[in-house]
């Protein structure tokens, strides 16, 4: 067998192989879903508690909600749209008029983990499934996996307005910082 035919064949020997580890190791909807909800309370978590207690109050401008609120609205919207998949997980109670650091930390911890206690309840045909109250505002009937991402999403949002809180406090916010 001449030398370009033989390398043609390990190519062709290699890439069968590699089929073969892709399919035995195939994604799970669940497992992504839970390593991105997990990937973002380590995010929420670090960038909330980068903010000074007493700045938790702190408003970038007067119809603003305070840093505080925003966290607080983050928590409330996971324990809201987590909700909807139908867990037998109890979810945590939100008060939304906490003011301390401890408080709304505690919150926001607790609505993650809601969240993952929820999303491991399920399999990946239930992630595909339709969401319970399938009203969901504007985007019509949802599968569990959407509303999670959508959750996600919005928090990503809210994120950044956090990002900006912090700047003008003249923080650098935590995934920005240098090690």
């Amino acid at each position: 067998m001449n030398r370009r035919i033989r390398t043609l064949v390990c190519v062709y020997v290699a890439a069968l192989a590699g089929l073969s580890t892709l399919s035995a190791q195939s994604p799970s909807i669940r497992a992504e879903v839970l390593r991105d909800w997990a990937s973002q309370k380590d995010t929420m978590m670090k960038i909330s508690d980068a903010m000074p207690e007493d700045k938790f109050g702190f408003r970038s401008t007067p119809p603003q909600r305070t840093f505080g609120e925003q966290v607080l609205h983050v928590a409330e919207a996971n324990v809201a749209q987590m909700g909807r998949f139908g867990s037998k997980a109890t979810p945590p109670t939100i008060n939304m008029k906490a003011t301390s650091k401890t408080e709304i930390l505690k919150a926001l911890a607790d609505s993650y983990d809601y969240g993952t206690a929820v999303i491991g309840d399920q399999t990946d045909e239930t992630m595909v499934q339709l969401a319970q109250d399938s009203r969901f505002g504007r985007m019509g009937p949802s599968t569990r996996s959407r509303v999670a991402y959508f959750v996600m999403g919005h928090t990503w949002d809210i994120y950044g307005q956090m990002v900006v809180y912090l700047r003008l406090n003249g923080i650098v916010p935590p995934a920005s910082q240098r090690p």
